[in-house]
């Protein structure tokens, strides 16, 4: 039987065009826009007054690492550039256990989703011994909590005795990377319009893989039709690793690997020269914009504009909660905003640009044509804010005031047309409990006795 409609009746304001008068949803899927003036023509529709709401489709993040939040503001990491920053901590991520990237995980989900976020990317790549079912955990805890998900099947070979930077407890050799990977695709990957799980490949970085596992994994996304992701450009100390022990910079040896393809989005982005953002746009290759990161450390800024002007396509990323140090979709594209506003001036950077980059721009990223817009077919993922608090007072326009005046909390999140948050809340979660539990896994995971 063909479930009701529903009608998102007349909201403040929405993200657009020809929907005046709102959305109307049904089986999942948006079946209708409703301009000024117009009433449905699907009869008999349920009702949700939006009345208060600023709708968005829901926001898509395309780069994080879920269990960073177990190591947030650690002192031995303050202060410090990329490469330092990880030898501080991959011996404190070397003893997670399941119990504790439970934890972490869900409370990243948790966060994302209560930010407006409906669809998100998780690149996990730490897998010490005891912790080989990493990403079983996390599709069990994204369906507990109804998030739409691209998983990534992160990987590390290339450890410290062998002239990389992670120690030798966390890194795997290559060919249990690639038969748990084609495990978890062949295990969990949905394909087609509506998906909620999906998986990717995605080799750490040029300085914690071998050549060999990058190209094996390129190999295999094909074969199996998995997108692929890494981080790429994000320092200058990245450059140099590349030049001397590839002999060429980070887009070339991406290239020699078979990884400049339009299956790749790749993080950061921020060290690539005009001929290079050239190239990445001839190849349909996307990128991750994580503005927090790059700024708490220090590692540049992703030249945004001149990248869209070369034809690359950009979306949003959290990135990890050690970097960051949260998980907060919302704040993350305020912080878009006035980074690329603050390089590329007024007139180039708008508030609904930074809106774009994190629903079109992200869904690109992620290889969706089902999500990151308000449109008939697309999936009714929506996050929906209200305009009640002090930060709003006095505010006019309502998509402009959810940027600049620091929106960070959805009033209501819908996934494939199933609410997820309402009144701000997850329903039947116990927040509390939680923060709880994850604050004795972090204590525990930073002192071990």
């Amino acid at each position: 039987m063909e479930k009701s409609a529903l009608w998102i009746k007349d909201p403040l304001a929405i993200l657009a065009d020809g929907a005046d008068r709102g959305i109307v949803l049904q089986g999942g899927r948006i079946v209708e826009l409703v301009p000024a003036g117009h009433s449905p023509t699907v009869p008999n529709v349920e009702i949700y007054n939006a009345g208060e709401h600023v709708v968005l489709p829901g926001l898509i993040n395309t780069h994080h690492h879920f269990y960073q939040t177990l190591t947030r503001a650690v002192p031995a990491a303050l202060d410090r550039e990329l490469f330092p920053w990880l030898r501080a901590l991959y011996p404190i991520w070397a003893r997670l256990t399941p119990q504790s990237l439970d934890l972490g995980m869900t409370l990243a989900m948790a966060e994302l989703v209560l930010s407006g976020c409906t669809t998100t990317t998780d690149h996990h790549y730490v897998f010490p011994a005891g912790l080989e079912d990493a990403i079983d955990i996390e599709v069990a805890a994204a369906k507990r909590l109804g998030l739409r998900v691209l998983l990534t099947r992160g990987s590390m070979n290339l450890s410290q005795r062998d002239g990389g930077l992670p120690p030798d407890s966390v890194v795997q050799d290559e060919n249990a990377i690639l038969a748990d990977s084609e495990r978890v695709v062949a295990r969990y990957h949905e394909a087609g319009h509506g998906a909620m799980v999906q998986i990717a490949l995605a080799p750490c970085s040029p300085f914690s893989v071998t050549t060999a596992l990058m190209r094996s994994t390129a190999e295999l996304a094909a074969r199996l039709n998995v997108r692929m992701h890494t981080h790429l450009a994000e320092t200058e100390d990245e450059n140099r690793y590349c030049q001397e022990i590839h002999h060429c910079r980070p887009l070339d040896y991406l290239e020699n690997c078979g990884w400049l393809n339009d299956r790749v989005w790749l993080a950061h982005g921020i060290h690539f020269d005009a001929a290079e953002m050239k190239r990445l746009a001839r190849a349909g290759t996307t990128i991750s914009h994580c503005p927090c990161s790059n700024q708490t450390l220090a590692s540049g800024t992703c030249p945004v504009c001149a990248m869209e002007q070369a034809g690359v396509r950009i979306g949003i990323g959290v990135d990890g909660s050690a970097s960051n140090d949260g998980s907060n979709l919302m704040q993350e594209v305020r912080a878009a905003f006035l980074l690329q506003r603050s390089r590329y001036g007024v007139k180039a950077v708008s508030h609904l640009d930074a809106l774009r980059w994190a629903t079109k721009g992200s869904a690109a990223c992620v290889g969706r044509t089902d999500i990151g817009e308000i449109a008939v077919g697309k999936m009714a993922d929506f996050a929906l804010f209200k305009l009640d608090e002090l930060r709003f007072s006095g505010s006019g326009d309502p998509l402009a005031a959810l940027v600049l005046c620091g929106a960070h909390r959805a009033d209501r999140v819908m996934v494939g047309g199933r609410w997820i948050v309402k009144d701000g809340k997850i329903p039947n979660f116990d927040l509390d409990d939680l923060m709880k539990r994850h604050s004795a896994a972090a204590r525990a995971l930073q002192s071990p006795r």
